[in-house]
């Protein structure tokens, strides 16, 4: 836990004097779900039917994202850094009270790994994207590392078992 305190620390001490902040708030926002939603309806208006099963099958991931996360926030209640440490500044408005896991984290790695199974070439933006978005809610003390490395691991195995059915068609 102190591990992981001074990861925040450090991180979010860097944002309050960056001038990167803005978009890494932009970025984090995004990781609400407007750049998923977009994602979902576009893939299902360029590639017809095949977009729209890849559409449902992101969407219905979501889902069962959503629900999973919402479980483990009620159950550990685990405080933000902000909430616990007086030197981390919440950059922006946290969407709950609880820190663990980090739901944009689980939900961008859930969609990531899905659209990918059916975009590879969607590599290059979704990616790096996920990438900003994990780190987004540790520099802007919004979450501690290991929120993050757990909801990477949620979304992933969430993901691949939402996969297999694809396997077997």
């Amino acid at each position: 836990m102190r591990r992981d305190m001074a990861w925040v620390l450090r991180a979010n001490g860097w944002a309050r004097q960056s001038s990167l902040t803005p978009g890494i708030v932009v970025v984090s926002r995004l990781g609400d779900g407007p750049l998923w939603y977009a994602l979902m309806v576009a893939v299902a208006l360029v590639d017809g039917l095949h977009g729209l099963i890849a559409s449902v099958h992101m969407a219905l991931t979501g889902l069962l994202a959503l629900g999973l996360y919402m479980q483990l926030k009620r159950h550990t209640q685990r405080p933000r850094p902000y909430a616990t440490e007086p030197r981390v500044t919440a950059l922006t408005p946290a969407l709950d009270e609880f820190s663990f896991p980090s739901g944009h984290t689980l939900h961008a790695v859930s969609f990531t790994i899905v659209a990918l199974a059916w975009y590879p070439q969607l590599a290059w933006l979704l990616v790096p994207f996920t990438l900003a978005i994990a780190a987004s809610r540790v520099v802007l003390g919004l979450h501690y590392p290991s929120d993050v490395l757990a909801a990477a691991v949620i979304g992933s195995a969430l993901s691949t078992l939402s996969l297999l059915p694809l396997l077997w068609w």
